[in-house]
């Protein structure tokens, strides 16, 4: 009797943990609690004649004669105050407020999609200035274009919620990062990239494999991989890209 009782609790058990999983996956929303334990070392390097640093997960700075952050997550004790900052879409990793709060002055001014829009209000900023696909904005004198970014086989970045990438023009340099998104057919546009931000994952973005295929394609002067060693994905992704696509690669980490 009491074998039976175990084995019929045990079976209870296990329905109620994929009841969960299941429930997580249909609302399309990333899971808060998942978080890698790899350790990543950020890293600033000098490429294509600008400082860029990645700072883990999709978060990059770009300190030249403005200081631009694009996505900033899990920043780090007492980071440099922010000139611009991009905001790619409103899920918890991208636009975090605790980050935000961190690198915000009064003369900043963040670019991002209207989903965000809630979440930034009361920041005291100069501007919260909003973009869609195919808007162009000029902010400070630096040219940034909202792309799409989307998923295509996947509930997490839905094409319809209107969220981007984007391209930046830095010391005369066009600087393309991809957003959460899967390989797209708007890539087939990208024209004169110098360097591409690609996410390398999976699972929510577009695989290593995937993010190859789209740099031969559209041939940017250096890709960097992104968006593993945080929330999903390892350096391993990164090594793969590098393997697979026929651009120059630098991993920063």
């Amino acid at each position: 009797m009491a074998r039976k009782m175990f084995f019929l609790l045990l079976a209870v058990s296990i329905a109620i943990f994929l009841s969960g999983c299941a429930k997580t996956q249909d609302t399309g929303e990333i899971p808060q609690e998942i978080q890698s334990t790899e350790v990543i070392n950020m890293t600033q390097k000098q490429i294509e004649g600008m400082n860029i640093e990645w700072l883990g997960h999709s978060g990059f700075a770009f300190k030249n004669d403005k200081i631009i952050y694009i996505d900033p997550f899990k920043l780090g004790s007492n980071p440099e105050k922010a000139d611009i900052i991009l905001v790619s879409h409103e899920h918890y990793d991208h636009c975090s407020i605790e980050d935000i709060k961190k690198i915000i002055k009064p003369e900043t001014i963040i670019v991002t999609v209207a989903d965000c829009q809630s979440k930034l209000s009361g920041m005291k900023v100069a501007n919260i200035t909003l973009v869609r696909p195919g808007n162009k904005v000029n902010v400070k004198g630096t040219m940034i274009e909202a792309v799409p970014a989307y998923n295509t086989n996947k509930k997490f970045h839905p094409k319809e919620n209107e969220w981007v990438g984007f391209i930046v023009t830095i010391n005369g340099k066009r600087v393309y990062h991809a957003g959460d998104t899967d390989i797209i057919p708007e890539m087939n546009n990208l024209k004169n990239i110098d360097i591409a931000l690609m996410p390398v994952s999976g699972t929510y973005v577009m695989t290593a494999e995937e993010a190859a295929m789209a740099v031969n394609e559209f041939k940017p002067k250096v890709a960097i991989p992104m968006h593993y060693a945080s929330i999903v994905g390892t350096a391993a992704d990164a090594e793969r890209f590098k393997s697979l696509a026929k651009v120059r690669v630098e991993i920063l980490g």
